[in-house]
């Protein structure tokens, strides 16, 4: 089956579209996935402004969030239609959509609700595909966390490799997931991935610019090492797994209430100071879990600074690659990932890992939105695919 995954994380910058075959081998026990490659747009500047306003802790009223699930769907559906004109030859069967997460509702310690924006029906109508969406809230009803949800594809791509691996995504947040020698997956947010650097740079740019594109101002910067003492008593980080959070926490305001008596720090130190906050809390999170290598994909892995960080910080003799060696780029990686929860969606199987996300058991993920033609399922498989085999379209 030919699926488009579609998603745009955190940073909400962009929409990615990754495109696959996927085929069910061994009786059902291994998915093989034969990569099409990727398209990706960035948010139209307006489009991305509303949004960016209407995040927490932004006050913002049911008009604009309907105006923006609307027009994130539209989004979402244009570069849905270029995947399948670019990469499917139009021959796309499916669109798995992840949305727009926009509130991720966490008290106690327990995720009560999660909203993702972006209506399938514009994308179902735009492609004529049917569309799986709205992956997260099954799992957070049956009492898990909601995320990551990438820990499925993770567990079922670390499967077999030798010592204790782990699968690590920098976007705005973080997140891990470790298979350790001994005992279940392990899988949840470590901390702000770039949520921190990116609103640093556009608080000292005043706008001008969203990102520290290639680590350049952190690489010109001393870490601070006081104001990395307070950002690293963030009770956040001493939470047992399962855990989630997002940019609830992590945002502007948090930024300068951690700055106040610092006086003004240089941009290159605060941001030499916030990457290896990154760095850290990530370490920090794998060091308990034995990890032997680290498989890293998302934003985080084009900042070099960031990536040198990270290698300091890892225990010794843990090595550190990207999603690439194991045939996922890891710019595509996330959107290759909804693609195969999407799949299994239509197929009746879960899609999340229960041990992961704190679930009470093994749900199907999403709502189904049928396309253009009368909606027909496939059969059920015999069992659910515990192995992802990445092969060359």
């Amino acid at each position: 089956m030919r699926v488009v995954g579609l998603m745009s994380g955190t940073s909400h910058d962009a929409v990615d579209a990754a495109a696959a075959d996927l085929t069910l081998h061994d009786e059902g026990s291994v998915l093989r996935l034969a990569p099409h490659g990727m398209v990706s747009a960035p948010y139209e500047p307006a489009l991305r402004r509303a949004l960016a306003a209407a995040l927490p802790p932004s006050p913002t009223s049911m008009a604009d969030v309907c105006r923006l699930d609307t027009g994130i769907g539209q989004a979402f559906a244009a570069v849905a239609v270029r995947a399948d004109r670019e990469l499917c030859g139009g021959r796309a069967e499916l669109i798995a959509s992840h949305g727009q997460t926009v509130y991720h509702w966490v008290s106690g310690g327990r995720v009560h609700g999660t909203l993702q924006l972006g209506a399938p029906a514009w994308i179902a109508e735009a492609t004529g595909c049917p569309v799986v969406s709205d992956f997260r809230p099954r799992d957070v009803a049956a009492g898990g966390q909601g995320a990551p949800l990438v820990s499925l594809i993770d567990t079922m791509l670390l499967r077999g490799r030798p010592g204790a691996p782990a699968a690590l995504n920098i976007g705005g947040i973080a997140n891990l997931t470790a298979l350790p020698a001994t005992g279940t997956p392990v899988a949840f947010d470590t901390g702000p991935g770039n949520a921190l650097l990116d609103a640093a740079v556009r608080e000292t740019t005043s706008g001008r610019a969203g990102y520290d594109e290639d680590g350049a101002l952190a690489a010109r910067g001393r870490v601070h090492t006081p104001l990395l003492r307070r950002l690293l008593a963030e009770p956040y980080y001493r939470l047992p797994p399962p855990k989630t959070t997002g940019k609830e926490l992590f945002h502007a305001e948090y930024l300068r209430t951690a700055l106040e008596g610092f006086g003004t720090l240089a941009p290159p130190d605060l941001l030499a100071t916030l990457t290896r906050l990154t760095a850290r809390t990530v370490a920090d999170a794998l060091r308990p879990l034995g990890a032997t290598e680290v498989i890293a994909s998302g934003g985080g892995t084009r900042n070099p600074v960031l990536m040198a960080m990270l290698r300091q910080e890892l225990a010794a003799g843990t090595a550190l690659l990207t999603s690439g060696a194991l045939g996922l780029p890891a710019a595509e990686k996330e959107a290759y990932a909804f693609a195969v929860l999407g799949f299994l969606t239509l197929h009746g199987l879960p899609g999340n890992a229960p041990e992961c996300t704190g679930a009470d058991g093994p749900r199907v993920l999403g709502s189904l939105t049928p396309g253009r033609r009368p909606l027909r399922l496939p059969p059920n498989p015999a069992r659910t695919p515990v192995a992802l085999v990445v092969r060359p379209g």
